[in-house]
């Protein structure tokens, strides 16, 4: 009785047969696995069964089972030792690892989604950041640019994971490098490394530099007037982190281990020019198409092929190695970028196709009021007025010309009498430079007699106030 008391209880368990899970069973989850692991030899990790596709597909063949057997019998098939992490140790100027990161922003009112890319050092975690609109090939050299001129200097390697600006063709282990990439490596001198695949712990400073920054930048404030303003935080909660201690270096914040890495980097170059150059034809709307948006070139090239340098920010032209147009990039999609001295050619020839224009509704404010209070029904002398500003007229010119004429009479507003009142108001500043610096009388007294042939055009008696106030 006493040895009854004392010992711990026993209980017979018998072994209870799983009547759902057969061998047949078990044979067709050991296929789809298989299948599992020659599309990730192929580099299709993304595309394989899951435990509920798994079970999708036996009830689909007409094996009554539950998904608790099935993902009890996937972990039991797939049992595997976890996999042991090597801890590096890197030397200064030696590696830096680069990545994006997905951030949503409310950029003057509007919600939008942006790109982060992101730098860290592997020696001293020393991080840099900066927003773009997409993961462009331009933008990926452009912030390679601005962190070798923040930094003063190129890290010897660089490592990437498989990004498409950074890797052309991928197949198997074999991976071909873009030719944005290479660009940056020959001019700069840095050899890079890629990651395999799924292995972000190959460069996990910059893995976690991502989570980091996002979150100490965008967690309490995701409200901007611009996309520059935005940047500009960014840079300074960088500033913030860099200038922390870090208590796995001894202290050290990733700012001083930059200052102790200097000395062991690459030598700075000028800036590259960090441009996607395409070559593309004008259509017959006198632009050209980059990334679904139009922009408008002068209308002489309709047909004619030109050289376009695509900025993240901006859109250059060039046609015979002139400079032809230069376009605000736009960051939306279908969108029209026109500006009205393009089409001066065609409006002369076309002009009432001027009011119903897009290049005539998004030119500046101030031109389009002047055309519809002095101008409607002449379209022809304001596109003349349109080419003596894109000439050398500027539109504050204009509007104090067109003032001083509406004051004698607005059937004086024309094209022709601008010109003089332009001309005249230049004359009358040469004159006043001239007497306020004791010139020549005979210089002065030409002016003044130039004046008074504009006033004699005009029927104006600016010569005499001139005189009076002088």
């Amino acid at each position: 009785m006493t040895e009854g008391i004392v010992q711990a209880p026993k209980y017979q368990v018998g072994v209870r047969p799983k009547p759902v899970v057969t061998e047949e069973v078990e044979e067709k989850i050991r296929g789809f696995l298989a299948e599992n692991e020659e599309r990730r030899n192929k580099g299709l990790h993304k595309q394989v069964r899951r435990p509920v596709d798994i079970h999708s597909e036996l009830e689909n063949s007409g094996v009554c089972i539950s998904y608790g057997s099935v993902l009890r019998t996937v972990r039991a098939l797939e049992s595997k030792t976890r996999e042991a992490y090597i801890k590096s140790d890197y030397l200064p100027g030696d590696v830096c690892e680069f990545d994006w990161g997905e951030v949503k922003l409310e950029i003057a009112g509007e919600m939008q989604k942006f790109q982060m890319a992101v730098f860290a050092s592997a020696y001293g975690n020393y991080r840099f950041a900066w927003l773009f609109n997409k993961q462009k090939s331009e933008c990926f050299q452009e912030v390679h640019v601005k962190f070798f001129e923040h930094i003063g200097g190129v890290y010897q390697q660089m490592v990437y994971d498989n990004m498409r600006v950074a890797v052309k063709k991928l197949a198997g282990t074999e991976k071909e490098p873009t030719d944005a990439l290479l660009q940056l490596s020959l001019y700069y001198g840095f050899q890079f490394r890629f990651c395999n695949v799924c292995s972000g712990n190959e460069k996990g400073h910059v893995e976690r530099s991502v989570e980091v920054v996002r979150r100490r930048a965008f967690a309490s404030r995701y409200e901007f007037d611009s996309l520059e303003s935005a940047n500009e935080y960014l840079i300074s909660v960088c500033e913030r982190l860099n200038h922390k201690a870090q208590s796995n270096r001894d202290g050290r914040s990733a700012w001083e281990c930059l200052q102790e890495e200097r000395s062991h980097l690459r030598e700075k170059l000028p800036p590259l020019d960090a441009a996607r150059v395409e070559c593309l034809r004008v259509d017959k709307y006198s632009t050209i198409c980059v990334d679904k948006n139009h922009y408008s070139v002068p209308d002489s090239l309709v047909g004619k092929k030109i050289m376009v340098k695509i900025y993240s920010d901006r859109i250059v032209c060039f046609h015979d190695d002139k400079h032809v147009a230069e376009h605000p990039r736009s960051l939306e999609s279908y969108q029209w970028m026109i500006e009205l001295e393009h089409f001066l050619c065609t409006f002369k020839k076309k002009p009432g196709a001027l009011a119903t224009s897009i290049a005539m509704k998004q030119a500046p404010d101030a031109l389009r009021k002047i055309y519809t209070s002095h101008y409607t029904g002449r379209e022809k002398d304001f596109i003349v007025l349109v080419q003596e500003i894109a000439t050398g007229l500027t539109l504050d010119e204009v509007k104090k010309a067109i003032d001083e004429l509406q004051s004698i009479s607005v059937r004086h507003v024309t094209t022709d009498n601008i010109k003089l009142v332009c001309a005249r108001n230049k004359d009358k500043q040469v004159q006043r430079e001239f007497l306020l610096g004791n010139e020549s009388k005979d210089i002065s007294e030409h002016a003044i007699q130039q004046l008074r042939q504009y006033d004699a055009l005009l029927r104006t008696s600016s010569v005499e106030r001139e005189a009076v106030s002088a």
